[in-house]
């Protein structure tokens, strides 16, 4: 393994690799180490490649789920479920799988095993909206122990807080303002004879 940091007060020094066995919770041992087989030496580089192709495909994947879900695209929110929850099973990394798996039975209409109907799509979006947010969660921190993992020094970072969203302003005040400006353009206008 390549180093990187040894557990310390919940982070890492640069002493000692770490284990996949700290962070069984989050990633299938079994399932990883068979990539891990496939590298031809101790350098790693065929399973960082595809370790870090994953992170280029998880990126993308939920920045267009993001997009479908603003769009309200359940169908289309199922697929990218469906997608990432292969990929993410192929590494072993147990708790992306689960969530994208819910997010493909949320999409398709169902409840999170995919047994029951959903009817309210309302429901759905809101599922998958809670369901999104938490799989990032859990796939920061698979991201940033298998950066660690093949050497990567990441930085851990503080918890952003959310920024309070603008009201945006009444339909009826904008309108108001829109005839004030219309009114100011006419005045500044110069009569014609």
């Amino acid at each position: 393994m390549a180093p990187t940091e040894t557990t310390k007060a919940g982070g890492y020094s640069k002493s000692a690799p770490p284990k996949l066995s700290d962070v069984k919770e989050l990633i299938d041992e079994g399932t990883f180490e068979q990539i891990l087989e496939m590298d031809d030496d101790d350098d790693r580089d065929f399973s960082k490649g595809i370790v870090y192709g994953f992170f280029d495909q998880a990126h993308n994947t939920f920045d267009k789920m993001e997009a479908a879900l603003k769009d309200k695209k359940l169908e289309e929110l199922s697929q990218l479920g469906h997608f990432l929850k292969g990929s993410s099973a192929t590494l072993g990394l147990t708790n992306v799988k689960d969530a994208c798996e819910k997010i493909q039975h949320y999409g398709a209409g169902k409840d999170e095993s995919g047994s029951t109907d959903e009817p309210d799509e309302k429901v759905s979006l809101k599922k998958i909206d809670t369901t999104l947010k938490e799989v990032k969660v859990e796939y920061t921190k698979v991201e940033k122990f298998l950066r660690r993992y093949y050497g990567e020094e990441v930085k851990e970072e503080e918890p952003k807080k959310e920024q309070p969203k603008k009201e945006e302003p009444k339909k009826e005040e904008s309108k108001k303002e829109e005839s004030r400006a219309e009114e100011k353009v006419k005045k500044a206008e110069p009569t014609k004879k």
